[in-house]
């Protein structure tokens, strides 16, 4: 993923009552981008009450740009102005959110009155149902998070231990911000975990028309072929090449050389799809060469 640095240069810390804020750094070239975003909240199930924060599972590892004057070769900012004020640049402070019921009126909401449209259920994370982890379609995943006790840790180990026993995930909903989200709990290797879910009414309609089924032979062949492709999945096996590709096109640029563009090994033509599925099991049956592990190297005493 490439993200223009100027769209998104800014340091944003922030606190929204039980919403600790994202915070975004950049660095020079390669940069990580810190979602270092928790919540406070807790965790109800019955009677039991458990305090928890939830931390972001996942960072993106992304390359920076920023944006320039191919002319001047200056950067290119971006100013938020007022639209019925001349165009005069508008503080941060002094920006609200507001609601355009009719053509150019609004109604202004404050982060107070958010919060008073929050109810003390809606403010917690109560688990309304257990279901198998299974029957939840990845479809409707959205953002993973870590959640952690911050007291009420036997609690919280019991809850944990008897999910992973019996191989149920919670669901539940809860406000995180502004918006209502629906939220799956599951317990995996010792650790719980939580998947932020998509309603069922923001799921869209597949596109694609239906299909009708393939030949016998071609069929067989396809099965064949993921027969001898399958494996287990580690994600450890997998890096972002295009990222390492891109950061030493970086490196070539700084040192005032031209990029190269890297080889490909073509797979030959086909006239058909049976050709296309024989020759596809023939390469998958071909040795893959062992996966290559970065390692760091150790520091010279």
């Amino acid at each position: 993923m490439i993200i223009w640095q100027d769209e998104l240069e800014y340091y944003f810390y922030g606190k929204n009552n039980d919403c600790l804020m994202a915070a975004v750094k950049f660095y020079p070239f390669i940069h990580t981008v810190i979602m270092a975003y928790s919540y406070k909240t807790s965790l109800n199930f019955g009677l039991v009450y458990i305090p928890v924060t939830l931390h972001s599972a996942v960072r993106e590892n992304d390359v920076g740009f920023r944006m320039i004057d191919k002319k001047t070769m200056s950067r290119v900012r971006y100013v938020k102005t007022c639209e019925d004020c001349g165009g005069k640049p508008v503080r941060q402070e002094d920006i609200v959110k507001g609601f355009e019921y009719e053509d150019g009126k609004y109604v202004i909401f404050e982060e107070s009155d958010f919060e008073k449209l929050k109810t003390k259920k809606d403010k917690n994370i109560t688990i309304e149902k257990f279901v198998d982890v299974a029957e939840v379609d990845p479809l409707y995943f959205d953002k993973p998070y870590y959640v952690v006790p911050t007291v009420a840790e036997k609690a919280f180990s019991v809850l944990l231990s008897a999910m992973q026993e019996e191989g149920k995930a919670a669901i539940a909903k809860t406000i995180l911000g502004t918006k209502e989200t629906l939220i799956m709990i599951r317990a995996k290797d010792g650790q719980m975990l939580l998947n932020t879910l998509f309603f069922a009414e923001e799921i869209t309609a597949n596109p694609a028309k239906e299909l009708s089924v393939g030949g016998e032979k071609e069929l067989q062949m396809a099965k064949a072929i993921i027969e001898s492709m399958t494996g287990e999945f580690r994600a450890e096996e997998y890096k972002d090449e295009y990222r390492e590709r891109l950061q030493a096109a970086i490196e070539r640029k700084i040192a005032g050389k031209e990029i190269v563009s890297p080889k490909e090994k073509g797979n030959g033509s086909v006239s058909n799809l049976m050709e296309a599925l024989t020759k596809s099991l023939e390469l998958a049956k071909k040795p893959k060469p062992p996966v290559r592990r970065t390692t760091r190297k150790k520091k010279a005493e």
